[in-house]
Formats: structure tokens, C-alpha cells, sequence
């Protein structure tokens, strides 16, 4: 199968959350904002899990929805960094 070209793609942003039991509530909090459609628009995939924080892939045009409802949710999580790259995430 052919690759697509670049221009084709879709542009990622890298998110850096912390908070607690990030795997379920980073979902739950972006299913109740912005329902299945934004979810799948939003294009989530987790890249790296640990016990306080978590690197997620989104795609670039729902970053600020994404905030948006991970600062809404009843839980505490907040997003310490939002980069282009995943080397651009460890760098402070």
C-alpha cells in the first residue's frame, strides 16, 4: 500500500497530562465534552502512560476542544505542555 503524502496527513500535537488514572478519565472527559464525533475528529492515541502523567497524540485542529474538556472534567487534570514534537516534550 502506497503512503500518503505529507500534505496529506494529519498534523499531530503532543499533550502532556498529569493527573490521576489517566487512562479511563482523559476518554470519559472528552466522550462527555465532545461526544463520539469529537472524539474520533480529535484522533486520541496514547503514547506513554505513567502513574501521574501521560503523553497523548491529538490531532491538531482539536487541541483546544481537548483542553477544554480535560479541565471541565470533576477529576484534576491539567495539561503541563503541548508540543509538535515528542523530543520538544522533554525539553523545559
Amino acid at each position: 500500500m502506497k503512503s500518503l503524502k505529507p500534505s496529506m496527513r494529519e498534523n499531530k500535537r503532543y499533550l502532556l497530562v498529569a493527573g490521576n488514572n489517566l487512562k479511563e478519565n482523559i476518554e470519559k472527559a472528552i466522550l462527555d465534552f465532545i461526544g463520539v464525533l469529537g472524539l474520533s475528529r480529535a484522533g486520541l492515541s496514547f503514547i506513554k502512560i505513567s502513574k501521574n502523567s501521560a503523553i497523548i497524540s491529538v490531532n491538531r485542529e482539536a487541541v483546544n476542544e481537548v483542553r477544554a474538556s480535560l479541565c471541565v472534567w470533576t477529576e484534576k487534570m491539567s495539561v503541563e505542555k503541548v508540543s509538535g514534537t515528542l523530543k520538544g516534550l522533554g525539553k523545559k
